[in-house]
């Protein structure tokens, strides 16, 4: 166990206040030159607060033995990050194809006692995107760095408003949590970076050309990913998660996950990929866009399947689905959606053994069930103030001593926001969701970029209700930056738009 020495009194918990306040102010000050400042700021008070978690932890053991070693290292990776912010000033564009490469490559870490897969990549770009983007407006003499940003429209700019809103509140609801150090934990490893992300994304001109490049690599990468699924499938080897190997050796199927940890993340990785490729065929002409795009999207299904991911395949199925509205009339695809649900219905209610039922809605959805109702009853303990950020594994530990570690964490974001801020979270949450999606359907019917965008997000929206991460994952931050972007600049307020038929973002 990790001692809580260098995380005691209030200095910590300050820090992690301070942090969001930071990032708050990157997200919403007007001035360039205070953004500038808060971005630096906060890129360098996470990694102290990160050292002050886990300077007593095993992983650092190396520092303690040999000082100078540690401090050769992080000086070569100090120079790495320079050298990247060097290329990254002289092509700004070039940051959206980095953080989008970056996205789905997590490295393990030790830390708090647990081994946590971390965006490690991701984060050499954000800080170097935060040198190449907030030095110059301080280093500059003249007035153009104290420019004022364009102003958003609404509800575009509520977004921002309430992202900033969210990542506040989860700090001060961390002072009062039991589990602090989970909260510091995700304050660092995912808040503030994923914070700066967003505030170097907005800064990035999303053109067509670029918009089109975009969608080239993460399709490259997905394809390249269900390859390396299809030799685990086929080798019956899996190249990373000893949990679910010795799972696959114990069930009748077997379950890739690539390069990813969890099949459902990798799962979701495609789903988004799919709804995006989806977006282009449908405003595809020609006809070999058609069929490159028709091969390429059963590739990535086959892939899907092999995750063997329910919540993957209703997120795509949402997905799809809200293409088809702005493709072409709502009513229609409401109606389909509405017969696919009671035929489900009726197959569960003639054939339950089929889908598990014979063992319990528990059993059936994989102890989902037992986690939601251990949820409520946490939310209905301290409705309003909840049980403190990053509290739900040891809250819900102590109502049910006996579950395991993978019980012990939540599947359904709502229910966990719910459980961990109470009310005064939960609103937030629900307001971003409502704000967000209303943002990026506003305008996008006709636009294939921002159709894409918008059902990603809707489809991502629902997979967090299955498995949870919502802001815990870049690709919501980077969804939402494009999105209220394009509809920023107007592109897609009128039929017609200029952008591409292939030119579709995804994170």
């Amino acid at each position: 166990m990790l001692p809580l020495a260098a995380l005691s009194g209030p200095i910590p918990k300050a820090g992690v206040i301070v942090a969001a306040g930071l990032v708050a102010v990157a997200l919403l000050h007007p001035r360039a030159r205070v953004r500038a400042a808060a971005i630096l700021a906060a890129l360098g008070l996470a990694p102290v607060l990160l050292l002050a978690d886990i300077w007593h932890s095993p992983q650092l053991a190396i520092v303690h033995r040999h000082p100078l070693v540690a401090v050769a290292v992080a000086a070569v990776g100090l120079a790495v990050v320079a050298a990247l912010a060097r290329v990254v000033a002289r092509r700004p564009w070039l940051l959206a194809l980095l953080a989008l490469l970056a996205l789905p490559f997590r490295i393990p870490i030790a830390a708090g006692g647990a081994t946590t897969y971390l965006l490690v990549p991701l984060y050499l770009v954000v800080g170097a995107g935060s040198l190449a983007f907030a030095l110059p407006p301080l280093l500059a003499r003249d007035r153009c760095a104290e420019r004022e940003r364009v102003p958003l429209g609404a509800p575009a700019a509520w977004v921002q408003r309430l992202l900033a809103l969210y990542v506040l509140l989860y700090a001060l609801q961390s002072v009062y949590s039991p589990d602090f150090e989970k909260a510091l934990q995700q304050m660092v490893f995912f808040y503030v970076p994923f914070g700066l992300l967003f505030c170097l994304l907005r800064e990035v001109r999303w053109t067509p050309w670029l918009l089109r490049r975009c969608l080239v690599l993460v399709v490259a990468l997905a394809v390249v990913f269900a390859a390396l699924g299809f030799v685990e499938y086929a080798t019956k080897t899996l190249l990373l998660n000893p949990k679910l190997v010795a799972e696959n050796q114990v069930h009748t199927y077997f379950t890739v996950n690539s390069v990813f940890f969890d099949p459902d993340i990798y799962g979701r990785f495609l789903a988004l990929v799919m709804i995006s490729l989806a977006a282009a065929l449908l405003h595809a002409r020609r006809a070999q866009e058609q069929l490159t795009a028709t091969l390429i999207l059963a590739i990535l299904w086959a892939g899907l399947v092999l995750t063997l991911s329910r919540s993957s395949l209703a997120a795509l199925l949402v997905g799809l689905g809200v293409l088809g509205a702005m493709r072409w009339r709502a009513w229609p695809i409401l109606a389909a959606g509405a017969l696919v649900v009671v035929i489900g219905l009726a197959a569960l209610a003639v054939s339950p053994k089929t889908f598990g039922l014979n063992q319990g809605l528990n059993g059936a959805s994989s102890g989902r069930a037992g986690l939601i109702g251990g949820g409520l009853r946490l939310f209905a303990r301290e409705p309003v103030w909840g049980n403190g950020s990053g509290s739900f594994v040891e809250r819900y530990r102590a109502l049910h001593p006996g579950s395991t570690q993978t019980l012990a964490a939540s599947h359904t974001i709502a229910i966990t926001i719910g459980a961990e801020q109470g009310i005064i979270g939960e609103l937030p949450y629900l307001a971003l969701v409502v704000v967000a999606v209303v943002a990026l359907l506003r305008g996008a019917r006709g636009d294939p970029a921002r159709a894409a965008l918008a059902a990603c997000f809707i489809a991502l929206v629902l997979h967090t209700q299955l498995y949870a991460d919502f802001l815990e994952d870049p690709a919501s931050w980077t969804l939402l930056v494009i999105g209220t972007a394009l509809a920023a600049s107007g592109r897609g307020e009128v039929r017609g738009s200029v952008v591409e038929p292939s030119a579709v973002a995804v994170a």
